[in-house]
């Protein structure tokens, strides 16, 4: 009998992680690849891939944790394809197919509803039913993993793209998003932050008006989730938040937005903010992590 395999990959906008797992879970190989084109990309994981199995060895399920929108319907003649996106040359792109060299299901989601669900497994919120990641970077994304599967509808959560309210300093910047200007992610990710102010939060002073603007969106985001979702964790993580200032202005804006609804028998806010909202347990690797959690759930996909 052949020894079983089970193959990730992130799929970033600068850059895909690949790696590669055994039955038991353990991680034995992983590489970085530059996003370049689609066809050259593409054609470097599936290199990886093979460079790692053997005649003892097959893949047994193949995971993909992906920046989107995707399309993530089963059945349908695009599915995992990148739908309409501002990375150039990605729009339209199956994600899926070049993996079928390897006759194993493919499974793929979103990189945060994987990073949702990795979480949830091993991270922040195990033993939590609802978990929402949050990722602040390059651009803003939200994913839901509740009771252990990952949210999907008409397609998948795109919370980086929902109308905020304006800072009352900010009321001239014209946002980053080439589809809505100033949504969320127009105004709040890291390309947004530099557009403004000429460097990242993480070369500010400790005192800049940045951070006041900035966690003004991302309260705001943070009350909406809350709101709408009732996570038992919402877990912020992307080279924005990695920034240590900026979870604890996140909190403190989310307190504001929220103004003391949420409110339990006690008469306390249920439970405590600074439980709710927090980092990622797993790090970096949330996402990583996610598409192997994807992998190894292909049975019957």
């Amino acid at each position: 009998m052949k020894n079983l395999l089970y193959g990730a990959i992130e799929a970033g906008g600068t850059k895909f992680i690949c790696a590669v797992a055994d039955a038991q879970g353990h991680t034995f190989a992983s590489t970085r690849i530059a996003t370049t084109s689609p066809q050259e990309t593409l054609a470097a994981c599936v290199d990886f891939f093979n460079s790692q199995q053997n005649d003892e060895s097959v893949y047994a399920g193949i995971g993909i944790a992906a920046f989107g929108p995707l399309d993530l319907h089963r059945g349908s003649s695009t599915y995992g394809h990148i739908l309409a996106t501002p990375k150039p040359q990605w729009s339209h792109t199956d994600l899926v197919a070049p993996f079928g060299v390897f006759g194993c299901p493919v499974n793929i989601d979103t990189d945060v509803n994987a990073a949702a669900l990795a979480e949830a497994l091993h991270g922040a919120g195990r033993g939590c039913d609802v978990v929402v990641y949050i990722t602040v970077g390059t651009g803003i994304g939200g994913g839901v993993s509740i009771k252990g599967q990952t949210l999907h509808g008409a397609m998948h959560p795109e919370m980086g793209h929902i109308g905020v309210r304006r800072h009352p300093q900010d009321r001239d910047f014209a946002g980053t998003c080439p589809f809505h200007g100033d949504c969320l992610e127009g105004l709040a990710c890291g390309p947004a932050i530099v557009a403004r102010y000429g460097v990242s939060l993480d070369e500010l002073p400790d005192k800049h008006a940045a951070f006041e603007v900035v966690s003004h969106y991302l309260g705001q985001l943070a009350a909406t989730v809350i709101l709408l979702l009732s996570p038992e964790r919402l877990i912020f993580g992307g080279g924005v938040m990695s920034n240590p200032r900026m979870l604890d202005y996140v909190r403190c804006k989310a307190a504001q937005q929220l103004n003391g609804y949420v409110v339990g028998v006690d008469g306390a806010l249920l439970p405590a903010l600074d439980a709710v909202i927090v980092s990622p347990g797993l790090g970096l690797q949330s996402g990583i992590a996610g598409a192997l959690a994807l992998a190894k759930d292909t049975a019957g996909k």
